[in-house]
């Protein structure tokens, strides 16, 4: 079964765990489930991610959304230029291999979004 999940600390107000077993359900998506990891350091995620190693991907809150990017082997050109990751993909090639971890922002993508019908 394909993991994701969220990291952060606190994680108590978050409805991410709910908001995607409940769109997993509804897409007819059976091979994947979504947690909460509520880490108290950014330090945990290397054992986060050795521990759970169907984890294919987590989004990123606060406060770690600049302290995750030296963790990372790659950042996409959005969350370079903001110096914030809220979401991250993991990848391995082969069995026993390290995941290698790239970061994205798309809170950016999505507060353009909510401008452009101020903008037309």
């Amino acid at each position: 079964m394909r993991l994701f999940g969220l990291i952060g600390f606190p994680l108590s107000h978050s409805f991410s765990e709910q908001y995607f077993t409940d769109k997993f359900q509804r897409e007819g998506i059976k091979d994947a489930m979504y947690r909460k990891f509520p880490i108290t350091d950014i330090s945990l995620v290397p054992d986060l991610i050795k521990c759970h190693p169907n984890l294919k991907g987590f989004n990123v809150t606060i406060p770690y959304k600049e302290q995750i990017i030296p963790l990372l082997d790659e950042l996409d050109e959005t969350a370079k230029a903001v110096g914030a990751v809220n979401t991250v993909l993991c990848s391995q090639f082969s069995v026993g291999e390290k995941p290698r971890m790239k970061g994205f922002n798309t809170d950016v993508y999505g507060f353009r979004q909510s401008l452009k019908p101020f903008l037309a």
